[in-house]
């Protein structure tokens, strides 16, 4: 990439990315990159003009994330499945008071289990544009890596950034998943924009990413 980037520097407390295999694990820790659907998904949230376009990333050129440290939380989920449970209940009868009658209703209910998830402890998140105005604008937003609740708030913004220096200065340490699809690549997941598609990416990993 020959041109500067314009680079937008995001925090938080906490935040929690759910791994694609979570609905089958019991034990699951947050990711240490953002899929090619999250990055998409932060692109809609900062630019909803981009809702009514087909799947692509368009204006996000390159991220860069680090953290302190995974904590474990617990959590409470249900099945997709509903079993029903049979409830017999009385009542009295209005011709024969002293008879009552028993009725039966089905209540529907759905398992609970006991999963361990990873939380990321302090998260920064770099996120590169191409262009200034793109870069100021996401200045003004915060951003969710996966669910509503875990939000990161822009703290500081450096325009005119040589693309090289976002490959190998220690102050852009952090994983970032490349999105590419070779020999090196792995799987990361289904693409909710795209038809389920399966993803493919190679992690880069810049400096010390666990602070």
């Amino acid at each position: 990439m020959e041109r500067n980037i314009h680079l937008v520097r995001y925090e938080g407390t906490f935040a929690y990315i759910k791994p694609w295999t979570a609905v089958r694990d019991g034990l699951t820790y947050s990711q240490q990159f953002l899929t090619p659907s999250m990055i998409a998904g932060i692109e809609r949230k900062i630019f909803p003009e981009l809702l009514s376009k087909e799947w692509g990333i368009y204006k996000i050129c390159g991220h860069r994330l680090n953290y302190q440290a995974i904590t474990k939380q617990q959590e409470v989920v249900q099945t997709r499945g509903v079993d029903f449970k049979a409830i017999k209940k009385e009542f009295p009868d209005p011709k024969k008071p002293e008879k009552v009658k028993t009725k039966t209703f089905q209540i529907p209910l759905r398992k609970r289990s006991i999963l361990q998830r990873g939380c990321l402890l302090y998260p920064s998140l770099w996120l590169a544009f191409k262009e200034k105005e793109d870069a100021q604008r996401a200045f003004q937003e915060h951003i969710c890596l996966a669910r509503n609740e875990d939000m990161l708030f822009p703290v500081e913004l450096l325009t005119n950034i040589s693309w090289e220096d976002f490959l190998q200065d220690n102050r852009f340490s952090g994983f970032e998943l490349v999105f590419e699809h070779n020999n090196e690549a792995f799987p990361v997941g289904y693409n909710r924009f795209n038809h389920k598609e399966m993803m493919y990416g190679c992690l880069r990993v810049v400096g010390e990413p666990v602070k």
